[in-house]
């Protein structure tokens, strides 16, 4: 029973937090991921997602697993039909400037953490490293994957699991309620993309107003076929290439196809795509943020938690200075190291939040690119640090 309640948690959370943002304008300001990031905390501060048996434990966690890889390669190709490529490109160098600087910022802040931290009493701390690379490259979907590729101890991977929620949760905020404005203060440089408000709408970013309309919905679910059909690609083709379902391949495969896809006009018109896309992502989210384990908290994993503070100042000091100096836009800047940081999956309501949808693909774009390379990232600068 407890367990059909998490279940039944996870799907009503999403249509919850699209009602209230479609309703009230306090939550058009916080944004929809964070109040269904904050309903997963809830659910894992209350105990609703602990259970005492190691059975039950193994089934929530696999339900959990199945939501989150399920729910974000359906969400990308929902996002990406409905955004021009084609109006991206003309800002690609200044995209590319921002990510390569975002990744320069991330392996220094790393590499110099492992120096500071190295003597502090952190097991393993060269593999702590490589997650913390790993993680910061690309989310969640790379500290998985690095937890296994590098056999990381299980209760290191829940400290930092754990405290980079604590660390990463408030920094979303301070962003959403307001600090994106003081970026743009240290960046003052002017967007060159070519877009205009005509060519993106800035204000029907998340307007989920006629999303179940019986004109409309009937389009959007051509949508949900199109993007099941591409994840089924994406899986074949992992199966053909690797032998499994590797999460990386089918990221790559899934992004590729979406974004030939948006070359068709018709796939591009489809209505409310992005808005369903959004559905699935306040899925993960809320999935995500109820696996948050603050009972794991102990006095000797502080100097885990100095090592991720430390990573995640480091890093987006060093990327300011970068992208000052390369004169990147403020709001590129901001999705960009979102989206390094936390992945796609928080790009929107970040966008949403700064009012600027131009940099809405670049952000996505640079979280995917995250994705592809934040893994061997990880396992060289831990492979590198361990032999030090």
């Amino acid at each position: 029973m407890k367990i059909l309640s998490i279940i039944a948690i996870y799907i009503i959370t999403p249509c919850l937090s699209a009602y209230l943002l479609t309703r009230y304008n306090i939550f058009k300001k916080t944004g929809s991921v964070i109040l269904a990031y904050i309903i997963g905390i809830i659910m894992s501060l209350s105990g609703l997602t602990t259970f005492e048996t190691p059975e039950d434990t193994e089934k929530i966690y696999q339900i959990q697993q199945w939501l989150m890889n399920i729910s974000v390669p359906l969400a990308i190709p929902l996002m990406l039909f409905s955004c021009d490529f084609k109006l991206w490109t003309k800002s690609l160098p200044k995209t590319l400037v921002t990510l390569i600087g975002g990744v320069i910022s991330v392996v220094i802040a790393v590499v110099t953490a492992f120096f500071i931290f190295r003597n502090a009493g952190i097991d393993e701390v060269h593999k702590v490293a490589g997650l913390m690379t790993g993680m910061y490259t690309g989310g969640t979907l790379n500290f998985a994957a690095l937890g296994n590729a590098l056999d990381v101890n299980p209760n290191i991977i829940t400290f930092i699991f754990t405290f980079e929620t604590l660390v990463t949760f408030p920094m979303i905020m301070f962003i959403v309620g307001g600090g994106y404005k003081f970026f743009r203060k240290l960046l003052p440089f002017k967007d060159t993309s070519t877009l205009t408000a005509i060519d993106v709408e800035i204000n029907d970013i998340e307007n989920y107003k006629g999303l179940i309309n019986p004109q409309t919905f009937p389009k959007t679910l051509i949508g949900l076929l199109l993007s099941i059909i591409i994840l089924a690609i994406g899986a074949g083709i992992s199966l053909l290439t690797t032998g499994t379902l590797n999460d990386m391949v089918v990221i790559l495969v899934i992004t590729t196809l979406s974004i030939i896809a948006s070359f068709f006009k018709p796939i591009r018109e489809l209505p409310k795509t992005f808005e369903l896309g959004m559905i699935f992502i306040l899925l993960f989210s809320t999935v995500v943020a109820s696996q948050f384990n603050i009972r794991s908290f102990n006095l000797s994993a502080l100097s885990i938690l100095f090592f991720i503070i430390y990573v995640m100042v480091a890093s987006i000091t060093i990327h300011l200075i970068i992208s000052r100096f390369c004169k990147v836009s403020s709001d590129l800047f901001t999705v960009a190291h979102v989206a390094l940081i936390c992945s796609p999956p928080f790009i929107p309501p970040i966008v949403g939040a700064i009012g600027n949808k131009k940099v809405l693909i670049s952000g996505i774009i640079i979280g995917l690119i995250g994705y592809a390379i934040g893994t061997y990232l990880g396992i060289s600068i831990s492979y590198i640090l361990g032999l030090l």
